[in-house]
């Protein structure tokens, strides 16, 4: 799922969110590492353990160890500019909670 050149030396988990989320979640991250999308997700890796006391607003979908459902369609659409291939989960956490109406919550 990851290019060789992107190493994910924490392990990796996936958020995933409506595709009708996607473009306004990109836009709003400083940064960005993998994202894959489908017509019907967009999945963002992150580092393992991403859910750790935080409880991620539906409609995102985490996905521990980044099992993404298979999909013929899906395709990586952003690759990172550095060399590690996680998005920050704290602002993508806070930037979904933001698009869902949701308060964060985390203990």
């Amino acid at each position: 799922m990851l290019p060789p050149a992107l190493p994910a030396s924490v392990g990796s988990d996936a958020v995933a969110v409506p595709a009708s989320y996607g473009f306004r979640v990109l836009a709003r991250l400083p940064r960005s590492g993998c994202v894959f999308a489908d017509p019907d997700r967009w999945w963002w890796i992150v580092p393992a353990g991403s859910d750790h006391e935080l409880s991620w607003p539906y409609p995102a979908h985490y996905a521990p160890g980044a099992h993404v459902p298979e999909n013929p369609g899906r395709r990586m659409i952003h690759c990172p500019e550095g060399s590690s291939p996680y998005t920050p989960p704290i602002p993508l956490y806070l930037v979904v909670c933001q698009l869902t109406g949701t308060a964060p919550a985390w203990t």
